[in-house]
Protein backbone atom coordinates (compact mmCIF):
# COMPACT_ATOMS: atom_id res chain seq x y z
CA UNK A 1 0.00 0.00 0.00
CA UNK A 2 2.90 2.37 0.72
CA UNK A 3 4.35 1.69 -2.72
CA UNK A 4 0.90 2.26 -4.26
CA UNK A 5 0.62 5.54 -2.35
CA UNK A 6 3.93 6.63 -3.88
CA UNK A 7 2.64 5.81 -7.37
CA UNK A 8 -0.62 7.70 -6.82
CA UNK A 9 1.29 10.76 -5.59
CA UNK A 10 3.42 10.57 -8.72
CA UNK A 11 0.39 10.36 -11.00
CA UNK A 12 -1.32 13.34 -9.36
CA UNK A 13 1.96 15.25 -9.41
CA UNK A 14 2.30 14.65 -13.15
CA UNK A 15 -1.14 16.22 -13.67
CA UNK A 16 -0.22 19.26 -11.56
CA UNK A 17 3.21 19.89 -13.10
CA UNK A 18 3.39 23.38 -14.57
CA UNK A 19 0.50 24.72 -12.47
CA UNK A 20 0.38 26.59 -9.18
CA UNK A 21 -2.32 24.34 -7.75
CA UNK A 22 -1.56 23.20 -4.18
CA UNK A 23 -1.13 19.49 -3.49
CA UNK A 24 -1.51 18.36 0.15
CA UNK A 25 -0.12 14.92 0.97
CA UNK A 26 -0.88 13.11 4.22
CA UNK A 27 1.82 11.47 6.31
CA UNK A 28 2.25 10.76 10.04
CA UNK A 29 4.25 12.08 12.96
CA UNK A 30 4.97 8.51 14.11
CA UNK A 31 7.49 8.11 11.27
CA UNK A 32 9.82 10.37 13.21
CA UNK A 33 9.63 8.98 16.74
CA UNK A 34 12.81 9.75 18.64
CA UNK A 35 14.17 10.85 21.99
CA UNK A 36 12.84 14.35 22.46
CA UNK A 37 10.09 16.05 20.51
CA UNK A 38 9.25 15.60 16.82
CA UNK A 39 8.85 18.86 14.89
CA UNK A 40 7.87 19.92 11.41
CA UNK A 41 11.56 20.30 10.55
CA UNK A 42 12.31 16.59 11.07
CA UNK A 43 13.22 14.65 7.94
CA UNK A 44 14.52 11.12 7.49
CA UNK A 45 14.84 10.04 3.87
CA UNK A 46 16.67 6.86 4.91
CA UNK A 47 13.97 5.83 7.38
CA UNK A 48 13.41 2.07 7.10
CA UNK A 49 9.65 2.32 7.67
CA UNK A 50 7.82 1.70 4.38
CA UNK A 51 5.58 4.71 4.92
CA UNK A 52 8.56 7.02 4.39
CA UNK A 53 7.80 6.43 0.68
CA UNK A 54 4.98 8.97 1.01
CA UNK A 55 7.26 11.72 2.36
CA UNK A 56 9.95 10.94 -0.22
CA UNK A 57 7.35 11.03 -2.99
CA UNK A 58 6.23 14.46 -1.78
CA UNK A 59 9.81 15.71 -1.97
CA UNK A 60 10.16 14.24 -5.47
CA UNK A 61 7.14 16.31 -6.55
CA UNK A 62 8.50 19.45 -4.93
CA UNK A 63 11.83 18.92 -6.72
CA UNK A 64 10.09 18.91 -10.11
CA UNK A 65 8.17 22.10 -9.34
CA UNK A 66 4.85 20.77 -8.05
CA UNK A 67 3.41 22.95 -5.27
CA UNK A 68 3.32 20.13 -2.69
CA UNK A 69 3.19 20.12 1.11
CA UNK A 70 2.84 17.37 3.70
CA UNK A 71 0.40 17.28 6.62
CA UNK A 72 1.45 14.83 9.32
CA UNK A 73 -1.34 13.35 11.39
CA UNK A 74 -0.73 11.96 14.89
CA UNK A 75 -1.46 8.32 15.87
CA UNK A 76 -4.83 9.37 17.32
CA UNK A 77 -7.21 11.33 15.08
CA UNK A 78 -10.26 11.02 17.28
CA UNK A 79 -13.91 11.98 17.49
CA UNK A 80 -17.32 10.73 16.43
CA UNK A 81 -17.02 8.66 13.27
CA UNK A 82 -13.66 7.18 14.25
CA UNK A 83 -14.28 3.45 13.66
CA UNK A 84 -10.94 1.96 12.57
CA UNK A 85 -8.37 4.30 14.12
CA UNK A 86 -5.93 3.40 16.89
CA UNK A 87 -8.28 4.32 19.73
CA UNK A 88 -11.15 2.01 18.64
CA UNK A 89 -8.58 -0.73 17.97
CA UNK A 90 -7.16 -0.27 21.47
CA UNK A 91 -10.68 -0.53 22.91
CA UNK A 92 -11.52 -3.55 20.71
CA UNK A 93 -8.47 -5.46 21.96
CA UNK A 94 -9.36 -4.63 25.57
CA UNK A 95 -12.93 -5.88 25.04
CA UNK A 96 -11.77 -9.11 23.43
CA UNK A 97 -9.07 -9.86 26.01
CA UNK A 98 -11.06 -8.75 29.05
CA UNK A 99 -8.21 -6.53 30.25
CA UNK A 100 -6.89 -3.10 29.34
CA UNK A 101 -3.13 -3.40 28.92
CA UNK A 102 -0.08 -1.18 28.89
CA UNK A 103 3.51 -2.16 28.17
CA UNK A 104 5.81 -1.76 31.18
CA UNK A 105 4.87 1.49 32.97
CA UNK A 106 2.77 2.84 30.09
CA UNK A 107 4.55 6.20 30.17
CA UNK A 108 5.00 6.21 26.39
CA UNK A 109 2.99 8.95 24.71
CA UNK A 110 0.79 9.45 21.68
CA UNK A 111 0.09 12.89 20.20
CA UNK A 112 -3.54 13.43 19.22
CA UNK A 113 -5.96 15.69 17.37
CA UNK A 114 -9.73 15.88 17.02
CA UNK A 115 -10.70 15.18 13.42
CA UNK A 116 -12.58 18.49 13.08
CA UNK A 117 -9.49 20.42 14.15
CA UNK A 118 -7.44 18.41 11.64
CA UNK A 119 -9.95 19.21 8.89
CA UNK A 120 -9.63 22.92 9.60
CA UNK A 121 -5.86 22.68 9.32
CA UNK A 122 -6.17 21.19 5.83
CA UNK A 123 -8.36 24.12 4.82
CA UNK A 124 -5.96 26.69 6.28
CA UNK A 125 -3.02 25.04 4.53
CA UNK A 126 -4.85 25.29 1.20
CA UNK A 127 -5.79 28.93 1.74
CA UNK A 128 -2.36 30.24 2.75
CA UNK A 129 0.60 30.18 0.32
CA UNK A 130 3.34 27.75 1.33
CA UNK A 131 6.83 26.84 0.16
CA UNK A 132 6.88 23.56 -1.70
CA UNK A 133 8.07 20.77 0.57
CA UNK A 134 6.61 22.34 3.72
CA UNK A 135 5.57 20.04 6.57
CA UNK A 136 2.64 20.79 8.87
CA UNK A 137 1.75 18.97 12.09
CA UNK A 138 -1.95 18.43 12.85
CA UNK A 139 -1.21 17.97 16.55
CA UNK A 140 -3.51 19.31 19.23
CA UNK A 141 -2.01 17.43 22.19
CA UNK A 142 1.74 16.81 22.11
CA UNK A 143 1.66 13.55 24.03
CA UNK A 144 -0.83 11.61 26.16
CA UNK A 145 0.54 8.74 28.22
CA UNK A 146 -0.85 5.39 27.10
CA UNK A 147 -1.44 4.57 30.76
CA UNK A 148 -3.96 7.42 30.88
CA UNK A 149 -5.77 6.08 27.81
CA UNK A 150 -5.70 2.48 29.03
CA UNK A 151 -6.91 3.48 32.50
CA UNK A 152 -9.94 5.27 31.06
CA UNK A 153 -10.71 2.24 28.88
CA UNK A 154 -10.44 -0.07 31.90
CA UNK A 155 -12.83 2.11 33.89
CA UNK A 156 -15.37 2.45 31.09
CA UNK A 157 -15.36 -1.29 30.31
CA UNK A 158 -15.15 -2.26 33.98
CA UNK A 159 -12.12 -4.49 33.38
CA UNK A 160 -8.67 -4.67 35.02
CA UNK A 161 -5.73 -2.51 33.97
CA UNK A 162 -2.60 -4.66 33.64
CA UNK A 163 1.05 -4.18 32.72
CA UNK A 164 2.77 -6.48 30.21
CA UNK A 165 6.41 -7.20 29.48
CA UNK A 166 7.64 -7.21 25.89
CA UNK A 167 6.97 -10.90 25.26
CA UNK A 168 3.49 -10.74 26.79
CA UNK A 169 2.73 -7.63 24.75
CA UNK A 170 3.48 -9.44 21.49
CA UNK A 171 0.95 -12.13 22.41
CA UNK A 172 -1.65 -9.65 23.63
CA UNK A 173 -1.46 -6.95 20.94
CA UNK A 174 -0.09 -8.93 17.96
CA UNK A 175 0.64 -6.48 15.06
CA UNK A 176 -0.60 -3.57 17.20
CA UNK A 177 2.37 -3.95 19.59
CA UNK A 178 4.42 -1.40 17.63
CA UNK A 179 1.76 1.23 18.22
CA UNK A 180 1.04 0.23 21.81
CA UNK A 181 4.66 0.94 22.71
CA UNK A 182 5.06 3.99 20.46
CA UNK A 183 6.50 7.09 22.11
CA UNK A 184 5.98 9.99 19.74
CA UNK A 185 5.80 13.36 21.48
CA UNK A 186 5.22 15.86 18.66
CA UNK A 187 4.98 19.63 18.43
CA UNK A 188 2.76 21.77 16.23
CA UNK A 189 4.15 25.12 17.40
CA UNK A 190 5.46 26.09 13.98
CA UNK A 191 2.22 25.03 12.27
CA UNK A 192 0.09 27.01 14.72
CA UNK A 193 2.19 30.13 14.30
CA UNK A 194 2.32 29.84 10.52
CA UNK A 195 -1.35 29.09 9.86
CA UNK A 196 -3.00 30.67 12.90
CA UNK A 197 -4.37 27.24 13.73
CA UNK A 198 -5.83 26.91 17.23
CA UNK A 199 -7.54 23.59 18.03
CA UNK A 200 -10.86 24.05 19.84
CA UNK A 201 -12.52 20.63 19.82
CA UNK A 202 -12.49 18.00 22.60
CA UNK A 203 -9.26 16.39 23.75
CA UNK A 204 -8.70 12.65 23.43
CA UNK A 205 -9.54 12.06 27.09
CA UNK A 206 -12.69 14.18 26.81
CA UNK A 207 -13.79 12.06 23.85
CA UNK A 208 -13.04 8.87 25.79
CA UNK A 209 -15.20 10.11 28.66
CA UNK A 210 -18.12 10.55 26.25
CA UNK A 211 -20.45 7.87 24.95
CA UNK A 212 -19.29 7.38 21.36
CA UNK A 213 -16.30 5.09 21.78
CA UNK A 214 -18.06 2.77 24.19
CA UNK A 215 -21.42 2.32 22.49
CA UNK A 216 -21.89 -1.21 21.20
CA UNK A 217 -23.38 0.00 17.92
CA UNK A 218 -21.68 2.92 16.20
Amino acid sequence: MCELDKQVIGAIGDALTGTDKPFLITSGTALFSKDGITTEQDRSVNNTHPRIATENAADDQAAKGVHAAVIRLPPSVHGQGDKIGFVPLFIKIAREKGVSAIIADGFNRWPAVHHLDAARLYRLALEKPFDSGTRYHAVSEEGIELKTVASEIAERLNIPLISLNSQEAEQHFSWFTHFAKLDNVSSSKWTRNTLGWNPVHPTLLEDLKGSYYFSEIR
